[in-house]
Order: C-alpha cells, then structure tokens, then sequence
C-alpha cells in the first residue's frame, strides 16, 4: 500500500497564489492610507497657513487701521506676510520651505472689508485649497 505524504503540485501552487493576493492587498492598503495621511498632513497646513494670513491681517489692522484700508484693495500673494506682492501668485511663489500659495483677495463695501484668504497646493491628485472668508470692519466709526 502506498501512502504519498506531502502536497501536490496544485496545492503549493494555490497556496502562492493566495499568499500573493494577500501580500498585494496590504501593499495596496498600504499605499492608500499614506497617500490618506499625507493629504491629511497637506490639509492641517494649509489651514494653519490660512489662519496665519488672517490672525497677520487682523494685526495690521489693529495697528493701523488707515495704512490697512489703504492695502485693502485688490489681490496679494502671500509668499511672506507683507502687502508687497500685488497680483495673482505665480507658480514660483510659495511659502518659504513649503508646497504652499497663499493669496487674498480684498472687497471693500463701505466700512466693511471683506477678505478671502486661500491656501492651496498641488498633488499627485491634483490641486487643492482652503479659503476662509473674514469681514474687517472699523470700530472706530462704531
């Protein structure tokens, strides 16, 4: 009587097959979650970023309010926090040490300055940003 002890080639050859789909899946999973994190990394700076160009236009305002509606007209990119670069941001000019443009853009109505802050980059996937919009208004006329 004869016994085979051990695995037909069938078996050794469905088991490979198996070990690969299963090393693919977590090589593709893998993959996904740190593209996730990165684009989560992207958008927590770009936000802080934004905030930044407010809370720096919010002191300006404070500390002199005329030169601040004097500057509150048109488009500024933001590549460093001054009202020197007027106009629309080029494809050079980001955030010092960063993936990042910033840029805002001014509406005057009256004793009300509105303002668009955005901050966006550009990925594998695309461009993406993040706006925020504040109204500045003069309290001395209050």
């Amino acid at each position: 009587m004869k016994t085979d002890s051990g695995q037909s080639m069938f078996e050794v050859l469905l088991a490979l097959f198996i070990i690969t789909l299963i090393v693919v899946a977590v090589v593709i999973l893998s993959t996904i979650s740190i593209s996730n994190s990165l684009f989560s990394k992207n958008k927590t700076l770009s936000s802080k970023y934004t905030q930044e160009a407010v809370e720096w236009l919010r002191s300006q305002k404070e500390s002199d309010i005329n030169l601040f509606l004097t500057n509150s007209t048109d488009t500024y990119c933001l590549d460093q926090l001054n009202f020197t670069n007027q106009g629309l941001c080029a494809e050079l000019e980001i955030i010092p040490n960063s993936i990042f443009t910033r840029q805002m853009v001014f509406t005057n109505s009256g004793n009300i300055v509105s303002v668009v802050v955005t901050t966006s980059w550009t990925d594998s996937k695309g461009i993406h940003q993040v706006s925020t919009s504040t109204d500045f208004t003069d309290r001395r006329e209050q």
